[in-house]
């Protein structure tokens, strides 16, 4: 059998997708290949803190990161989920928690049966059934159990961190396990016309740096992906009109909350990141319906607390390449594609990349067949993604400004519309196992923004031996139960990962 010929990678571009990539490919295999790392200090990062989704505990765990070590090296909290508000209407918010609604009593899905105690007049939110939730909502967090018995173990979690630290953190430990950095900027891209493939990159210095593959972490631009290789892009914009954010942090005004709040704005939607110094903020917006500096001033005037810093305006497309892999090159991070950060899937997207170039690691340097692979199941993970999202956008009752009258009344993607209906039908939900976001997710935000479907599913009429109403106060009660002995989020922190401030 025939070893592999690549020997060497070049990741260009630091941050969080460059060291995220750099630590993977060290650990998975550190002794076969040489991977360098070019980045300038001279060049920013997009990162202004960092909102995730629960795999990325997965992530963590399979480089030997230690939970605790982490969330202090990188000011980091616990998140359970996301909380929107005005999204559906002003005055409304809704939950979209990690984990499950209540406890597994029976082969139908515990909404089914919530519809129809709803249907005879019991008005309980369905967010009262989510253990994550509950303890959000009272700024607690405990460690969920695995024993089922227990409606502790119904839930899951993510962090809150600082995306630059996060990006030093693993800087140190892949440097230590071998990887090279290199300090310049390109000045060119060397590219074989024949075969479409990168040769060497030239440093503003003069250096030549050579690799078998190369890995484009270097941002919106897509420097060797898209200025060498021209992979291509499609512009999602007619779906998701926002283009522009202005960010700045500010100094904590109440509890440290652990979950993320995303309110609606009329030109877009604002963020809410707390950290264990400070809270991330932003306004992500179109700029067709509002001026930069209305938007700042809208932000400025939102915060809890004293800005620590300018704020920062960010543009984008929002869109994926064509191709994320072409000749010997993959796109990883915003060189890849933009999706809002609305639903934390920005680290997310970035992992399953990373997980997937290992997975098919070329065999040479232009290995066509693992390209058209790696794009087949990117590109697919990349559009269901949108659809998640442009569903926020789109199942809302608001139309108090141009922008909300665009979204609501839009065309949206066929696969999309399909979804909807099934739903509104009797209630199923439709998705692939493979998808990111399961059921559960897709019922958070469909509920959340009031799409109820006409009926609940017929069979829960002939399961007359299911007492219901019975067992869904009981979860309701060992929810409350749990709440109540859980630890706040402060006091979790404090005892086990207070970073030094």
């Amino acid at each position: 059998m025939k070893a592999t010929q690549v020997k060497s990678i070049v990741i260009l571009g630091g941050g969080s997708a460059g060291w995220m990539t750099a630590a993977s490919l060290i650990h998975a295999a550190p002794k076969h290949c040489k991977i360098t790392l070019v980045e300038s200090e001279e060049i920013g990062t997009v990162g202004v803190g960092e909102a995730t989704i629960p795999p990325i505990k997965q992530f963590n765990q399979r480089l030997g990161i230690d939970e605790n070590a982490f969330l202090k090296a990188t000011k980091g909290t616990f998140k359970l989920g996301i909380e929107f508000v005005d999204w559906t209407k002003k005055g409304h918010s809704y939950c979209h928690p990690f984990g499950q609604f209540g406890a597994d009593f029976d082969s139908l899905p515990l909404y089914h049966y919530w519809l129809k105690a709803k249907s005879e007049g019991d008005h309980t939110p369905l967010d009262h059934y989510s253990m994550a939730w509950m303890l959000g909502k009272e700024n607690k967090f405990d460690q969920p159990l695995r024993d089922p018995r227990y409606m502790m173990s119904t839930f899951d979690y993510a962090y809150h961190f600082d995306a630059a630290l996060y990006a030093h953190f693993l800087k140190e430990r892949a440097m230590k396990q071998g990887v090279k950095r290199k300090e310049g900027i390109v000045k060119q891209v060397d590219v074989n016309q024949q075969t479409q493939t990168i040769n060497h990159l030239v440093l503003e210095t003069g250096e030549v740096i050579t690799g078998d593959f190369f890995v484009d972490c270097s941002g919106f631009r897509g420097i060797l992906i898209e200025e060498a290789l021209y992979a291509g892009y499609q512009d999602w914009r007619h779906y998701l009109p926002v283009d522009s954010a202005v960010a700045v942090p500010c100094e904590h005004g109440g509890e440290l909350s652990p979950y993320t709040r995303s309110t609606a704005r009329e030109a877009g939607w604002q963020w809410r990141i707390p950290l264990q110094h400070r809270v991330g903020n932003g306004y992500v917006y179109c700029s067709k319906f509002i001026s930069d500096e209305s938007a700042t001033s809208t932000l400025m005037e939102s915060l809890e607390g004293r800005p620590l810093a300018e704020p920062k305006i960010i543009r984008f497309k929002t869109g994926r390449r064509n191709q994320m892999w072409k000749g010997n090159c993959v796109a990883i991070g915003l060189s890849a594609g933009f999706l809002e950060p609305l639903e934390s899937t920005a680290l997310h997207l970035i992992q399953t990349s990373i997980n997937r170039l290992i997975s098919l690691f070329p065999v040479e340097k232009n290995d066509q067949l693992s390209a058209t692979e790696y794009n087949r199941i990117t590109l697919a993970e990349y559009d269901v993604l949108r659809d998640f999202i442009i569903l926020h956008y789109h199942a809302t009752q608001r139309d108090d400004s141009p922008l909300w009258q665009k979204v609501s009344s839009m065309d949206i993607p066929e696969r999309l519309a399909y979804k909807l209906a099934q739903f509104k039908h009797k209630g199923h939900i439709v998705y692939c196992e493979d998808e990111l976001f399961k059921r559960v997710n897709w019922l958070a935000v469909l509920v959340g923004q009031e799409v109820m479907p006409k009926t609940y599913d017929p069979i829960v009429d002939m399961r007359e031996h299911v007492d219901y109403k019975k067992i869904l106060k009981e979860i309701k009660h060992a929810i409350d139960e749990s709440v109540k002995r859980a630890p706040t989020h402060q006091q979790y922190i404090d005892k086990f990962c207070k970073s030094d401030r």
